[in-house]
């Protein structure tokens, strides 16, 4: 099997997402996955400390290489490979509110969307786990400094530990990779990644609604239900 994997950047689901994919090349070592990495998607797996194991999803030979948005111009060349049918499926997963809008409107102008775009064309299926459903949801955030507990200690270990210099006052996630070492370091437990508690706006859930309808594309509402496609997809060709 040969799969392509489309990563926006949503905190919501990414973790899920890669552990579902770990297992599966785990589970089935000759699975072949591609992957198209937004902008987005870029700065926010190495935020949540993701950049390694993207590696050993995606190694680097034929068809199992790591195209990212911000090398692959604005024709986005690459997406031809699914009007080639090089691949069994596309799987978008986590898929922001931006681009499943851009998706339900056919607007195909980043890496991701466009990908889509030409899935569809090649009558590749397409599997797209939005993280705005319906109702309210839970996502992890990136490591952040809880300033009602921070004692602004003159000598900040974490600030002066930290790899990327990425910590003053507040932490610039532009810079940090995720890697956990300032959590382990403040005493005061002052830096963590909480879980934060989102309502899904009505212009999200409408646009996933649409989505739905489009030819073409199934919308799954979790990651973990990925599996269960491919295992389908497999049978089906044999």
């Amino acid at each position: 099997m040969k799969i392509a994997w489309g990563i926006t950047g949503a905190g919501h689901f990414l973790r899920e997402s890669f552990e579902v994919f770990k297992e599966l090349k785990h589970n089935k070592p000759e699975l072949k996955v591609t992957t198209f990495v937004s902008r987005a998607a870029e700065e926010v797996i190495k935020m949540y400390g993701l950049a390694e194991e993207l590696s050993k999803i995606s190694c680097g030979s034929y068809l199992e290489e790591c195209f990212y948005e911000r090398e692959q111009g604005a024709s986005f060349p690459k997406t031809g490979r699914f009007l080639l049918q090089k691949y069994d499926a596309l799987i978008v997963t986590p898929a922001t509110s931006n681009t499943t809008a851009k998706l339900a409107y056919g607007i195909a102008d980043t890496l991701v969307t466009n990908a889509v775009a030409q899935a569809v064309k090649g009558d590749v299926p397409v599997y797209i786990v939005p993280v705005d459903i319906a109702g309210k949801i839970e996502s992890r955030m990136p490591f952040f400094i809880d300033r009602e507990i921070c004692m602004r200690c003159e000598l900040c270990p974490p600030a002066q530990e930290c790899p990327n210099n990425a910590i003053t006052d507040q932490i610039d996630l532009l810079k940090c990779d995720g890697c956990g070492l300032c959590v382990t370091l403040c005493s005061y437990g002052a830096i963590r990644g909480d879980l934060a508690k989102l309502k899904v706006r009505d212009v999200d859930s409408r646009n996933v609604t649409i989505l739905k309808g489009l030819m073409g594309i199934t919308v799954i509402n979790r990651p973990q239900k990925v599996s269960r496609m491919i295992e389908k997809l497999e049978k089906c060709k044999n």
